[in-house]
């Protein structure tokens, strides 16, 4: 069964290692893996793509929080716009003492704390996200109100690749750009797929890092799994001099999971009896990088 945590929540500033930060990694799919066999209901896939990216915000330095203080003002903002996948945000919400631990073995039940789509009921959520499109309009109105309040709050959305087919998201683009919202960090899990197949097949995306640099946006592309490339990606946050950052994170979806890997179709099907014991195993042997 999994671990105990490694460590607990950092704020913004702390420097820890790459290596403690792939620990992080693992205790996290191993976390997330155990939550959703608990009710068969959730993600995995789609949360696994995203495991890096979301350890180094909280657990890197990143971002500004303070742990069992989710009603701080001035903390910064989070939102996974990819709202299946807000579910990877319960345990690291839990570790940093925003609601007990034992909320996790609740996960989707009745009248519990944590659904599988996430709402700001939900202590450290800061918005719906299950209808994709919305998250980084509402982190232009954080951003935006943040700077005109004379405050040091940044906002942080993980938007999917598929995600980015919606108009909502060049609209907000366009709004981040010409406010300057260089408080405000758009980063793309770029793992390729979506629940139908891969996206350069169902509506070509073509070069993200482009479209976002097109719309006056600071971006870079990055191997989403490998820290030492995202602390330099994130590295940039507040040194974009007016102009919103844009993080395009190459990723693997169903990341540390080998039969899930790169399969759209286990975006939300549950594995059977003999699956959970292979899965088990990779988790448990997974050495990923870093």
């Amino acid at each position: 069964m999994p671990s105990a945590s490694p460590h607990k929540g950092r704020s913004a500033g702390t420097k820890v290692s790459y290596e403690s930060l792939a620990q992080k990694s693992h205790w996290l799919r191993r976390k997330l893996f155990e939550m959703v066999m608990a009710t068969k209901k959730g993600h995995i896939p789609s949360s696994f793509s995203s495991v890096e990216l979301l350890v180094a915000l909280f657990y890197g330095g990143v971002m500004r929080y303070e742990p069992g203080k989710p009603d701080d003002r001035d903390r910064d903002r989070l939102i996974v716009s990819k709202g299946h996948a807000a579910m990877a945000l319960y345990p690291i919400l839990a570790d940093i003492g925003y609601f007990p631990e034992s909320e996790l073995t609740l996960f989707t039940r009745k009248d519990a704390m944590l659904r599988m789509y996430a709402d700001p009921s939900i202590p450290g959520i800061d918005a719906i996200s299950g209808s994709l499109g919305h998250g980084l309009g509402i982190a232009c109105g954080f951003s935006l109100a943040a700077k005109q309040d004379g405050r040091p709050q940044r906002s942080f959305v993980v938007l999917g690749d598929s995600e980015c087919y919606e108009g909502s998201v060049w609209e907000s683009a366009c709004f981040a750009s010409h406010y300057e919202l260089d408080n405000m960090v758009a980063i793309v899990d770029r793992n390729g797929l979506a629940i139908m197949g891969k996206t350069e097949e169902l509506c070509r995306i073509g070069s993200l890092e482009e479209k976002f640099r097109s719309f006056g946006w600071e971006s870079v592309s990055i191997d989403g799994h490998s820290y030492r490339e995202i602390a330099e990606a994130y590295g940039r946050v507040g040194h974009t001099k007016g102009r919103p950052l844009a993080v395009i994170a190459n990723t693997v979806k169903g990341k540390g999971i080998r039969f899930m890997e790169n399969r759209s179709e286990w975006h939300n099907r549950m594995p059977n009896a003999a699956e959970q014991e292979q899965a088990w195993r990779d988790l448990e042997t997974s050495c990923l990088s870093h």
